[in-house]
């Protein structure tokens, strides 16, 4: 793997993937994501959203390589494509800070 400092390519591909994670609700559902697979109206259920916005917000995922589909018991179950965005998700929970 090349040096990020002098790659780039690899680092617009980079700055992709943290521009789809700008944003509250897809930042949440990769959260919940790396941990388990998930159907939309779970996720809708558990981030108390409309299945209209969650699906939204999952396509734009699905768009940019983060998460994937697969057919169970019927349903369209969510999970993660990119495994490594299980490290990124730890590492900006443990940078949490109170901007408040």
């Amino acid at each position: 793997m090349t040096d990020l400092k002098s790659d780039y390519p690899r680092a617009t591909n980079l700055a992709e993937i943290l521009k789809a994670l700008a944003h509250p609700v897809r930042l949440m559902l990769v959260a919940i994501l790396c941990e388990e697979k998930k159907n939309v109206g779970e996720l809708a259920e558990m981030l108390n959203l409309s299945q209209a916005i969650v699906s939204q917000q999952l396509r734009i995922l699905r768009m940019c390589g983060l998460a994937e589909t697969q057919r169970e018991s019927g349903f369209a179950v969510y999970s993660l494509k990119e495994p490594q965005l299980k490290n990124l998700i730890a590492c900006l929970q443990s940078c949490q800070t109170d901007s408040k």
